[in-house]
């Protein structure tokens, strides 16, 4: 999605932009950590805070080319965020004789969720 040429922001050079969208999206995560402490919410922080910037971006609250390029940017390194998890997760392979059937579950309800939220993203595309 591209800037409206009327916005404000589309004047503010690229890593002002990033660094304003980077402020909102870490402030919406902080806001939903808050939440999770004050209020006894059996979701974590940033899922309560991923919820609330839809919110906003639904009721018009944070128009989406404030958080475009920080988003996008985020997006890009997806996979280095992963990289501390796979450690762990190798780590722990040993157990994994002890585990293997918790294993191949966990594997299963991955690939089903992983599939199912393909197909639903697709089908939502589509329309």
């Amino acid at each position: 999605m591209t800037t409206p040429p009327e916005s404000i922001t589309r004047q503010l050079p690229q890593p002002v932009r990033f660094v304003l969208g980077m402020g909102i999206l870490v402030g919406f995560a902080a806001l939903g950590t808050g939440l999770t402490t004050l209020l006894p919410l059996p979701l974590p922080g940033p899922v309560v805070g991923l919820l609330l910037m839809w919110a906003a971006l639904s009721a018009g609250l944070v128009r989406l080319h404030w958080i475009e390029d920080a988003a996008d940017g985020l997006l890009g390194i997806l996979g280095l965020l992963f990289v501390p998890a796979t450690v762990g997760v190798i780590d722990y392979l040993s157990a994994g004789a002890t585990w293997g059937l918790w294993l191949l579950v966990m594997l299963a309800g991955l690939l089903l969720g992983a599939g199912a939220a393909g197909l639903i993203a697709s089908r939502l595309v589509k329309e």
